[in-house]
């Protein structure tokens, strides 16, 4: 069968396609506020019609009538006018403001809702100043579509209109003279859309770039400044600047190539106005008032004539801001919402990975049919080499992936079939690199747990080891972490973490090399603390120094996706396998051992 060819209404990011839709799914929403400010553009247009029209008889009351009082009451009506067209102005703005706020605001919750329900590897493959981009620029660039919609229809069409009926009422053949520059006008703004996209797509691009150099280098300012990349990043982001400099003159002058052209033809017609104007009160006895009002009228109808000529111009540049924003909102979610699936039902908290296989990428297996069993309220510690799947397990079991092949199950219940809030509500992750908000001390601990108080907040924090250096500084617990948790030392920022994790109170406990980048008393206070958070609870934790394992219920060796030994540590070592040869090499950097984990501290 023939295919047809694609119409550009087939593209949903087509002009006409995205106007179409802006203006049906959010415009029409705030439909009775638009009303009233069309009412308000209107009576404007009005009034500086009317404005305009009286005028013509102030000349007439001076030059022909030579009557003052008439004179006197023309102005009069004249300023009546033009304060009434003032307070509409004043009350039309205001009401497109607000409807502008509204629908920037709505779109950045839509945005932010839908990046909330994607995957840990969404984000993996983007940089997080793209999402600011689209949030700023996006967001902003949908209020400026509608806005000039509504502006090109109800303030530059309606003036529009009302100066031409000023213009066919002083003189309609004079009026045909003025309107002969607007078709050659319009062909020529017609050729430079399709330049305007493509400049406007590299504007947002660029200006992410910028964002995104500019990001790096505050958050990783101790390796800028560690490693004097100063110059390094000043110069990629001089680059960037330099680049959306340039693309920022080639807009300008793509976009303002017509004016020229518009203004000569603009000339002609305002030439040909004049001199046609003037014969006519010169040799046909026309009254100068009739005249001046039409001049008045055309002159002030020639800058809503150029808004709407550019009209095409400006909102493609826009469009391209909403697209972006738009895509993202659109797209699948990569962690679909699966609130329906029934909750996870924990009696004793015991996991199971049976067969387990994964893969990041297809033919690069990370896991290769593991299975084992985490037994309720013990430690199970994975151990081995770096990228051998250690992390990826703990990562399955928070479903932030989804196995590729066998299963997960907790109590008899397959991860999978339950819904992902219950599963994560019931388990408590402390990681290596803890990550906590840029707000106090306080509400860092809370966020374990909606709605929880102070002597829970404080409970937490003692038995974390934290109470006593939080009320160290001035500020106790309303101390600021600064952003990422700077204002606090590794450890400091490790323990407030275990407290986050304690005040969860969940059965299920993930532990990833917690201690690893830590100093030797820092690792014997995250220790004590860790001690606390695993008491009568399921945890699993992987370890890079054996010490703090070898009290562990079950030591797993996991090499290249599989398990390659099992047991307790004193067994391990008689074995003299794999994990003995571990525990050798590290034997002389942890003489000092710390105390390690124990189910049953």
């Amino acid at each position: 069968m023939a295919q047809f060819p694609k119409k550009i209404t087939d593209d949903p990011y087509a002009a006409m396609a995205l106007v179409r839709r802006l203006v049906t799914e959010q415009g029409i929403v705030y439909w009775r506020r638009y009303l009233v400010a069309f009412a308000l553009m209107a009576v404007a247009a009005g009034a500086t019609a009317c404005a305009t029209y009286v005028l013509g008889q102030v000349i007439n009351q001076a030059y022909v009538d030579k009557n003052i009082p008439g004179i006197a009451m023309f102005s009069a009506i004249t300023v009546i006018l033009l304060f009434i067209k003032g307070v509409a102005t004043y009350g039309h703005m205001v009401i497109l403001t607000k409807i502008s706020n509204a629908i920037l605001a709505t779109n950045q919750r839509q945005l932010f809702a839908k990046l909330m329900r994607e995957s840990v590897g969404f984000f993996s493959e983007r940089h997080s100043s793209e999402f600011l981009a689209r949030l700023t620029a996006g967001a902003k660039s949908i209020t400026d579509v509608l806005n000039m919609l509504v502006n090109a229809i109800g303030r530059d069409l309606l003036m529009l209109l009302a100066m031409i009926g000023v213009m066919v009422w002083q003189d309609p053949l004079m009026s045909f003279i003025g309107l002969v520059a607007v078709p050659p006008a319009m062909l020529v703004l017609r050729k430079l859309v399709k330049r305007i996209k493509g400049l406007a797509y590299n504007q947002f691009t660029g200006t992410a770039d910028i964002m995104e150099t500019m990001q790096e280098s505050l958050q990783g300012i101790r390796t800028v400044k560690a490693f004097t990349l100063e110059e390094t990043m000043q110069n990629r982001i001089d680059e960037n600047i330099a680049i959306v400099e340039r693309n920022a003159n080639k807009m300008a002058r793509v976009a303002n190539r017509s004016n020229p052209l518009m203004e000569m033809l603009g000339g002609f017609a305002v030439a040909g106005c004049l001199m046609y104007g003037g014969y006519s009160v010169v040799a046909l006895n026309a009254t100068p008032g009739a005249f001046f009002s039409f001049m008045t009228a055309f002159l002030m109808a020639t800058e809503p004539a150029k808004r709407l000529a550019r009209l095409n111009i400006d909102l493609n540049s826009q469009l391209v801001g909403a697209r972006m924003l738009l895509e993202v909102v659109d797209s699948p979610a990569s962690e679909h919402s699966d609130d329906d699936k029934p909750a996870l039902k924990l009696s004793d908290a015991r996991i199971e990975l049976r067969d387990v296989s994964f893969a990041y990428r297809a033919g690069e297996t990370v896991l290769n049919r593991m299975s084992f069993v985490a037994e309720p309220g013990k430690v199970t510690a994975l151990v081995g080499p770096s990228g051998g799947g250690k992390s990826t397990v703990l990562a399955l079991l928070l479903r932030f992936h989804e196995v590729t092949q066998g299963d997960i199950v907790i109590d008899g219940q397959s991860i999978g079939a339950v819904s992902r809030k219950s599963l994560r509500s019931q388990t408590a992750y402390v990681g290596q690199d803890v990550y906590l908000f840029r707000d106090t001390i306080r509400s860092n601990i809370a966020f374990g747990k909606a709605g929880a108080g102070e002597d829970e907040i404080i409970e937490a924090a003692k038995a974390a080891c934290a109470h006593d250096f939080i009320m160290g500084f001035p500020l106790g617990y309303d101390t600021p972490v600064g952003e990422h948790g700077t204002q606090l030392s590794g450890g400091q920022r490790q323990r407030i973490a275990v407290a986050r994790a304690l005040i969860k109170n969940a059965p299920i406990i993930l532990l990833d090399e917690a201690t690893a980048a830590l100093d030797s008393e820092s690792e014997r206070q995250v220790q004590e603390a860790i001690e606390h958070l695993c008491q009568n609870r399921t945890t699993i934790v992987i370890a890079h120094r054996l010490h703090t394992i070898m009290h562990a219920d079950s030591i797993l060796v996991v090499e290249g996706g599989e398990i390659v030994e099992q047991g307790r540590h004193d067994d391990l070592l008689r074995r003299g396998g794999r994990y003995a040869s571990f525990f050798r090499l590290q034997h002389h950097h942890d003489s000092g051992a710390l105390a390690p984990i124990s189910a049953t501290a």
